[in-house]
């Protein structure tokens, strides 16, 4: 099944495995630049089915680093042009990351040590529903007004009718790991007494009108697809009801699959992290919703992989770190399940031999 195609409106996908989008840290005020062009155009090279690009932020204070991805004004959308032609050419499908990260945002990339960036370097004051941080040494976020609430709505919108034009096929909202559309889902970090806090449904409002202004803007034969922490793995937080509720919801709204993730809100929470580890997650969504769900988190292996299809968890596996180690995981995941599949041309007396 690993490499049987799947269908998702118009757009066929040649196998089920799709490049996870993951962080380069590598732009300057949020261009792409040759980095992004060798990272995920190797990956489509490698055989991969989907190319999600890392998320990359509607505005300016939306990234999590200032070396973030970004898509907030029409001047970056001729570089990514450049990326979006190559992975079509490799018969591979462009997804973007549409994001932002909310409190967890204006700090250093990881190997410039992760820590806050100060006003005077740079940094700015990140928003978020209330003003709770995410580290208790953190500065308090800017809880945001509801004109702010509206510009991020909008700035999602823009954000998406560039992806539109930049080539991409497929848009995936961010709203997992903590960063802003994940804080408002969870009342550990959402304690709102308007219309966007406090009940179920007041929480969930704010991503189903993100969904809602994307899903009507963008072409409805692409593909939308939602990521969700599944879990905060936290006593009072969100957890499996509550996401297979949304889901649901999501469903009926036009999303057409949910990229299955967990964790990522609260700073220390206890997350059992093994092969596969969140694979109950997507296999719930899937059984008890019907809608098609993608499988990611510590998926190494093409017989973990294909077990994970065949026994009905997922529809999509979504390799990360295992890309990052092994760009042509696919073909050869191919060559282990033993399909014969197509390899870039330049590459294929390495097939044979």
């Amino acid at each position: 099944m690993l490499f049987d195609p799947l269908e998702i409106r118009s757009i066929r996908f040649k196998n089920r495995i799709a490049v996870s989008p993951m962080c380069q840290y590598s732009s300057e005020d949020g261009f792409a630049n040759d980095w992004h062009l060798v990272h995920l155009g190797s990956r489509a090279a490698g055989g991969a089915a989907l190319i999600i690009q890392e998320a990359t932020a509607v505005t300016p204070e939306g990234r999590i680093s200032p070396d973030d991805m970004g898509l907030w004004k029409d001047e970056q959308v001729e570089p990514l042009k450049k990326i979006t032609r190559f992975i079509k050419k490799q018969g591979a499908v462009p997804g973007i990351q549409l994001a932002h990260a909310g409190r967890k945002a204006s700090v250093y990339a990881p190997w410039k040590s992760g820590k806050v960036v100060p006003l005077q370097d740079g940094g700015w004051i990140p928003y978020a529903p209330s003003p709770l941080p995410f580290h208790e040494t953190d500065p308090l976020p800017t809880p945001l007004t509801k004109e702010g609430i509206l510009k991020i709505r909008e700035d999602f919108k823009s954000a998406a009718n560039r992806s539109l034009s930049a080539g991409f096929e497929l848009i995936e909202i961010h709203a997992a790991h903590g960063y802003l559309l994940n804080s408002f889902l969870s009342p550990l970090s959402n304690q709102r007494k308007d219309e966007y806090g406090g009940s179920f449904e007041n929480r969930i409002r704010l991503l189903k009108e993100i969904v809602s202004d994307i899903r009507n803007l963008w072409p409805d034969h692409l593909p939308l697809f939602v990521r969700i922490s599944a879990t905060d793995y936290t006593e009072g937080g969100w957890n499996m009801e509550s996401s297979v509720e949304l889901a649901d919801l999501m469903k009926k709204l036009g999303v057409d699959l949910i990229d299955t993730s967990s964790g990522g809100l609260v700073s220390g929470a206890r997350i059992p992290v093994g092969p596969g580890y969140q694979t109950t997650f997507s296999e719930t969504i899937r059984k008890k919703t019907g809608i098609l769900t993608g499988a990611v988190g510590l998926i190494t292996e093409a017989d973990q992989a294909e077990e994970i299809l065949q026994s009905g968890k997922a529809d999509l596996i979504l390799i990360a770190r295992e890309s990052l180690r092994t760009p042509n995981f696919p073909l050869s995941a191919a060559k282990e399940l033993g399909v014969d599949i197509d390899w870039p041309v330049q590459y294929e007396r390495a097939k044979k031999s």
